[in-house]
């Protein structure tokens, strides 16, 4: 852990709710402005220990953004997000991106294409309909993270 400076780390001794925000892993969501799924998806990441900041983009900058950051056509979703050099692409589970984290792979990132009912900021979990995780790497290939069924 880093050096703290004195008066933060009798803060954060003091307030484990404070040494938590600290530790949060960083996660940077684009989207467009007022999407009520990209905001879901958001507080699904919060509720699973990530630290997301959001930032409104126009569509065609979006769209820009995704593919300068190696998200291949076919796996573009509504929004896109940056953790720890890698890109997150729809509605990926806080799990898949933590499992990412904890393996670093050689990719790009995470995508779930579209936007399938059930995933994390798209509807309840129990009445989800099966998709896929895809791990992205970096000649744009693509192959299955991880698979959930349908409820």
């Amino acid at each position: 852990m880093k050096r703290l400076a004195p008066a933060l780390a009798v803060t954060l001794a003091l307030f484990p709710a404070a040494q938590a925000v600290a530790d949060a892993i960083q996660i940077d969501v684009r989207k467009t402005n007022g999407c009520g799924c990209c905001l879901s998806w958001m507080k699904h990441l919060k509720e699973s220990g990530f630290a997301p900041t959001g930032e409104d983009m126009f569509g065609g900058s979006l769209v820009r953004f995704k593919l300068d950051n190696g998200v291949p056509q076919r796996m573009v979703s509504c929004h896109s997000a940056l953790v720890d050099g890698y890109v997150i692409e729809g509605h990926v589970p806080a799990s898949d991106i933590q499992r990412l984290l904890d393996e670093r792979p050689d990719a790009v990132g995470l995508a779930v294409p579209g936007m399938p009912y059930g995933s994390p900021g798209m509807g309840p979990e129990d009445d989800r309909e099966a998709y896929d995780v895809f791990l992205i790497r970096g000649d744009g290939s693509t192959e299955v993270y991880t698979s959930y069924p349908g409820s």
